[in-house]
């Protein structure tokens, strides 16, 4: 377990947010925002789900090797992951932040 400095959290695997705040790394978020933008390109519900469970499987381990990790690199290594599944699912999830 790591301490995080600034705020003195204990967590097995911290994720350092964009305004330097620390908090435990959580599969579910990348999974949901893996499925909203898969929803958005119009995949059936099935076809969603089986590509953000590889998808959130592949940052999860990829994360706990890393122990400590930004907000930005799991936002890179998502779009990375999310391409070799379907390009246009991995467009939405990097621009969703432009539309929001």
């Amino acid at each position: 377990m790591k301490r995080d400095k600034k705020e003195g959290k204990i967590c097995k695997y911290c994720i350092v947010k964009r305004k330097g705040h620390s908090e435990e790394f959580d599969e579910r978020k990348v999974y949901a925002s893996c499925y909203a933008a898969c929803l958005n390109t119009q995949l059936h519900d099935a076809e969603a789900e089986k590509i953000c469970e590889k998808v959130s499987k592949e940052i999860k381990l990829w994360a706990k090797r890393k122990k400590k990790v930004s907000s930005s690199e799991i936002f890179a290594k998502v779009i990375e992951a999310m391409k070799k599944y379907n390009k246009d699912a991995a467009f939405m999830y990097e621009t969703h932040r432009d539309i929001a």
